[in-house]
């Protein structure tokens, strides 16, 4: 199932940055009391109770402002509004009720997005609740009082941004097994141009599909008679000096495009080589455990000798090593260079992801590794292995079942990782494994 997307949105210095490092329990944002100072990571993984969810920040929205900086603040935070499937709409009970929050207002109610509103700094209920009831006049709903730096009020907010997650949860999406492929990567990699070359390659029959963003398009591509979507993150930018702010959006966008994503394309600028943003991007699909393809673009470009390929493999190997898996492929959008089969690699990977390995033969596996190399022991105590099964696909998970979870060191979890791909492959995508204790006398 899809995780949904809840944004935080609101004026500047609000006390945005401050409830979204209390809902992600660590300090992500930068919080400072000028409006504006937001510049950090800006999403993150929450759970409340059942429900999972992704949580985005943006900067605050300033309606109308001719300051680049607020503007820019402006068109990220619609954004946000436009890829979300919950909006945070918070305001400040000191400053009160201002234009400005009205104006903000109109702009969700134009989005038809469900929108929880959140009256912060509310730090004595009894004394500031005629304060708060003042936002009823919004007109978008019930005001939830909360004061985000002591962490009041919070599971009510909780509550009822996850009631909205009800609607959202089924979606035409949910029963459509076609495989989505995000194209992610940072901007003038060439992510419109592969998406263009490959719907002009294969004359195929292309139409558009509103994606979840304003001015984002799913675009259907048919191959051998089999149908693809493809996730468009390419040319949803705006033109901007100011670097930060687009790399906000970038992110922003590519959260969203990798939730809904079977495969995530991570395309790289060859001429460039592979860049800090790149391993950002490429962290948001291997946290997730999706099927990782890294295409290396604009491969026409570059002068070769016989070494050409091992060193910018190495390269890449080495500053995304947290994710060996990945498969890559060297092409040219340009020229159209290994492009058909970047199909192929997308199907065997999807494959991949929803392979099922029976538990008689992950045992044997396992034995097997055992016997080669003993697990670790500590003060006399040694680690015992009594039993691995698999129990998820996308991205396969496998739960092992030990004696003593403190002795399965991360190095010997990787050690089992190493002889189930050995033995199966797992090409292109992540495995995640579940340590269990269970006592001997169970």
């Amino acid at each position: 199932m899809k995780r949904q997307v809840v944004a935080i949105v609101g004026r500047p210095n609000v006390g945005k940055s401050t409830l979204f490092n209390a809902l992600a329990g660590e300090m992500i944002s930068i919080v400072k009391d000028t409006p504006g100072v937001t510049r950090d990571r800006i999403y993150a993984d929450v759970t409340w109770l059942d429900k999972a969810f992704t949580l985005v920040d943006t900067g605050g929205i300033e309606p109308d402002t001719s300051d680049i900086i607020l503007s820019q603040m402006r068109e990220q935070a619609e954004i946000a509004i436009n890829t979300a499937d919950v909006i945070i709409f918070i305001t400040d009970v000191r400053q009160g009720l201002v234009d400005a929050d009205a104006k903000v207002a109109d702009m969700l109610r134009r989005s038809r997005k469900p929108v929880v509103l959140v009256v912060n700094k509310v730090d004595h209920y009894e004394k500031m609740m005629s304060d708060v009831y003042e936002f009823y006049n919004l007109g978008i709903g019930e005001p939830f009082p909360v004061s985000a730096t002591s962490k009041q009020g919070l599971g009510d907010m909780l509550d009822e941004v996850c009631h909205h997650f009800r609607d959202t949860e089924t979606s035409e999406e949910e029963d459509d097994d076609r495989p989505r492929v995000a194209i992610v990567g940072r901007p003038n990699v060439g992510k419109s141009s592969i998406i263009n070359k490959l719907i002009g390659e294969d004359r195929v029959i292309v139409s558009d599909i509103a994606g979840t963003t304003r001015d984002a398009v799913d675009t259907e591509v048919k191959r051998n008679g089999k149908e693809y979507v493809f996730i468009d993150t390419a040319g949803l930018r705006r033109k901007s000096k100011i670097k930060e702010e687009l790399e906000r959006y970038s992110i922003i966008r590519t959260v969203s495009a990798v939730e809904r994503a079977d495969v995530v394309v991570i395309v790289i600028d060859a001429t460039e080589g592979v860049a800090e943003q790149d391993a950002k991007i490429a962290g948001i699909a291997h946290d997730r455990g999706k099927g990782i393809i890294i295409a290396v673009n604009k491969w026409d470009a570059i002068e070769k000798n016989d070494k050409t390929i091992y060193t910018h493999t190495n390269r890449i190997r080495e500053i995304l090593s947290f994710m060996p898996y990945a498969e890559l492929l060297f092409l040219s959008a340009k020229t159209g260079q290994r492009l058909n089969k970047l199909f192929d690699i997308i199907d065997m990977v999807i494959e991949n992801q929803t392979l099922r390995i029976q538990t008689g033969v992950l045992n044997e596996i396992m034995a097997e590794a055992v016997a080669l190399q003993q697990p670790p022991s500590d003060k006399g105590k040694r680690l015992r292995l009594y039993y691995i099964t698999q129990v998820a696909v996308k991205p396969p998970t496998f739960v092992i079942f030990v004696n003593s979870k403190e002795l399965m060191h991360f190095s010997y979890t990787r050690y089992i990782e190493n002889k189930i791909r050995e033995a199966f492959g797992f090409k292109g995508t992540a495995l995640k494994f579940i340590i269990r204790e269970r006592k001997d006398k169970e």
